[in-house]
């Protein structure tokens, strides 16, 4: 079981309600707004990717593979820069959020079609960034930007908790659950405003994503809660 130690402020529930509510947002822009790919889901994106190979739509499958080429790209480079910047985790972590907003700023000033492919491109990237660098909380791995291994792991607290009652089960399943409520209610909010501003619906995942920067940039010290098997 898991103990219950201090832990850096950028793993905190808070950051990581603020976070998946900035990925459910994200995820409804892209695809109400900007073609019908998906930000995070890369998952989704793999399977509409399939979809038109077999309908020999093959410009389409090329909007769908490129993102997840960028996310892959992101994954490696978050790597890369983390090893460079060993012991200076919370920096990484500040440049992270500051890229992701400086992205969906720069997206604001590319309304209209045109442009679509480029923006789901870079959100891609950043999402990238974003979940690879955001990966604990409370000393649990989690998912900032998807929810199927949030449930998977959720859940999966909840049944040790019917086993053991130990209330640490049950209070990381609640955590997890609480994220995916924070995604799916960012992806209504996100879709509500994309239906009604269009490409300009993408400020608002602005709002929890610089209130995660400021609580992140305000954090400890990067001490991590100890872990007992």
């Amino acid at each position: 079981m898991r103990g219950m130690g201090s832990v850096d402020r950028s793993e905190s529930f808070s950051v990581g309600v603020l976070l998946a509510a900035a990925g459910g947002m994200l995820d409804a822009y892209t695809y109400l707004c900007r073609g019908g790919v998906f930000a995070n889901a890369e998952t989704g994106n793999m399977v509409l990717l399939g979809i038109a190979v077999l309908e020999g739509r093959l410009p389409d499958a090329l909007r769908y593979f490129v993102p997840v080429l960028a996310y892959a790209a992101g994954v490696m480079i978050s790597v890369f820069a983390e090893r460079a910047l060993r012991g200076r985790g919370r920096l990484w972590k500040q440049l992270t959020l500051a890229a992701e907003a400086a992205v969906l700023a720069l997206s604001l000033a590319f309304p209209g079609k045109t442009f679509d492919f480029l923006v789901c491109v870079l959100v891609s990237f950043v999402c990238a960034l974003q979940v690879q660098c955001f990966r604990r909380l409370n000393g649990n791995t989690y998912a900032t930007t998807m929810c199927t291994g949030n449930l998977r792991s959720g859940t999966e607290r909840l049944a040790l908790y019917f086993g053991t009652r130990d209330a640490r089960d049950l209070a990381a399943a609640m955590e997890y659950y609480g994220i995916i409520a924070a995604f799916i209610c960012g992806a209504v909010a996100g879709a509500g405003l994309s239906l009604y501003f269009g490409d300009f619906a993408v400020a608002l995942a602005l709002v929890p994503l610089s209130a995660a920067g400021v609580a992140v940039s305000a954090g400890g010290n990067g001490r991590k809660s100890a872990e007992n098997v």
